[in-house]
C-alpha cells in the first residue's frame, strides 16, 4: 500500500507516564517493524532531554509512541511543531481536546455524537454524598487507558457514601469525571488515514473473563476475548463505523484514532454511546488498531507507515499554508 522512501524515523517511547510499559511496547514493536521494512530508526526512550536527543538525532519524521502524558495531552506536539520536526498522530489542539474526557464532550456531542452526561466532581465530595445515582463510573478527566476507573454500585465495596480509606482513584486525583453507568456491551472502532482520507475499519467487541474493561485487562494476554468483527446488529455497526468516522473528523485527529463505545442492545441505536477517542491508541502485539488493521488487509508494518505517510502528508499541507 504504502510507497514510502526509505526513512530516518526516530520513535519516541517510554516517558514517565502510568502506561510508560505499554508505550515501550508499542514503541519496540513499530521501531522493529520500520527496521525490517529498511527505514532507519533512533528509539529515543523520553525523558526531560527529549528535545535535545531529537535534535541531535535529526530524523526525518518523529513516530510518537508514548501513550499518557505528556505525549498525548498536546505538550510533545508543542514541542515538535516549535521545532518544526514531522511527527504522527494527531497535533497540538487535538491532543488538549482529546486528552480531556469533559472537552471531548464540549466538542463531540453538541454534532450529535451520543456520550453519557455526568459531570466533573471535586474527589473530596464523594465522602459526604454520591454526585449521581448509583451505579455510576468514576474516571480521572485526563488520563487514557482506563488508568483509573472506579465503578460504583450498591453492591461495590467502597461503602456508601464513599469511604476515605477505600482503594480507588479519588485517593489519587484531586477531581474526577462521575458518569453514569451504561451497560451492556463493550466495543470499539479504529480510524485510519489514508491517501483517500480517513477510513473506520472495523468493530470489536471486547469480552472480558472478569471485572471491565481496565488498564490490566487491556495488556494482560488471556483477560480479554477479542471478537473482530463484533456480531452485532448491521445497524449498529453502520452506526459504529460512522459515528468513530465523524469523532475523527470533528476533533481533527490524524494518522489513526481509536473510540470506544458502550452498547445496552435493549435500547437498540439509543443504546449505543461513546465513551472516549484515542488519538494515541496502542500499537502492541494485542493492541486493536493493528487486530483490525489486519482484518482489514493491511499488516502491522504497512500500518506503521500509513500513519507516517499521513504524518508527513500533513507536514507538507502545513508547510504550503505557511508559504
Amino acid at each position: 500500500m504504502s510507497d514510502l522512501p526509505k526513512l530516518h524515523v526516530a520513535v519516541l517511547m517510554g516517558g514517565w507516564a502510568n502506561e510508560r510499559e505499554v508505550s515501550l511496547m508499542s514503541g519496540g514493536g513499530v521501531a522493529d517493524a520500520l527496521e525490517e521494512r529498511g527505514h532507519r530508526v533512533t528509539r529515543i526512550d523520553m525523558d526531560r532531554d527529549v528535545a535535545a536527543r531529537i535534535s541531535e538525532a535529526a530524523p526525518d519524521v518523529v513516530f510518537n509512541a508514548l501513550h499518557g502524558v505528556p505525549g498525548e495531552d498536546g505538550s510533545v506536539q508543542g514541542m515538535l511543531d516549535l521545532m518544526g520536526v514531522p511527527y504522527t498522530h494527531s497535533g497540538l489542539a487535538t491532543s488538549v481536546i482529546a486528552i480531556d474526557k469533559q472537552l471531548t464532550k464540549q466538542a463531540l456531542v453538541p454534532h450529535g455524537i451520543p456520550m453519557p452526561g455526568g459531570r466533573i466532581v471535586a474527589s473530596e465530595e464523594l465522602h459526604d454524598r454520591d454526585p449521581l445515582p448509583r451505579p455510576y463510573v468514576l474516571k480521572p478527566v485526563n488520563e487514557g487507558s482506563s488508568v483509573g476507573v472506579a465503578i460504583v454500585t450498591d453492591e461495590s465495596n467502597y461503602g456508601n457514601p464513599v469511604a476515605r480509606d477505600a482503594s480507588g482513584p479519588w485517593q489519587e486525583f484531586f477531581e474526577l469525571l462521575a458518569e453514569p453507568f451504561i451497560k451492556g456491551r463493550e466495543m470499539t472502532t479504529a480510524v485510519i488515514d489514508g491517501p483517500d482520507g480517513p477510513r473506520a475499519l472495523a468493530v470489536t467487541e471486547l469480552i472480558v473473563k472478569s471485572g471491565f474493561y481496565d488498564y490490566e485487562n487491556k495488556y494482560t494476554d488471556g483477560k480479554t476475548e477479542h471478537i473482530c468483527p463484533a456480531k452485532i446488529p448491521a445497524n449498529i455497526e453502520k452506526l459504529c463505523l460512522e459515528i468513530a468516522l465523524k469523532a475523527h473528523r470533528v476533533l481533527g485527529c490524524k494518522g489513526t484514532s481509536r473510540t470506544d463505545f458502550r452498547w445496552d442492545e435493549e435500547q437498540g441505536e439509543a443504546g449505543l454511546f461513546v465513551l472516549e477517542t484515542n488519538t494515541q491508541p496502542g500499537m502492541t502485539p494485542l493492541s486493536l488498531v493493528p487486530e483490525q488493521a489486519r482484518y482489514a488487509g493491511l499488516e502491522y508494518g504497512e500500518l506503521v507507515e500509513a500513519i507516517i505517510a499521513a504524518a508527513l502528508n500533513d507536514h507538507i499541507k502545513g508547510d504550503e499554508s505557511h508559504g
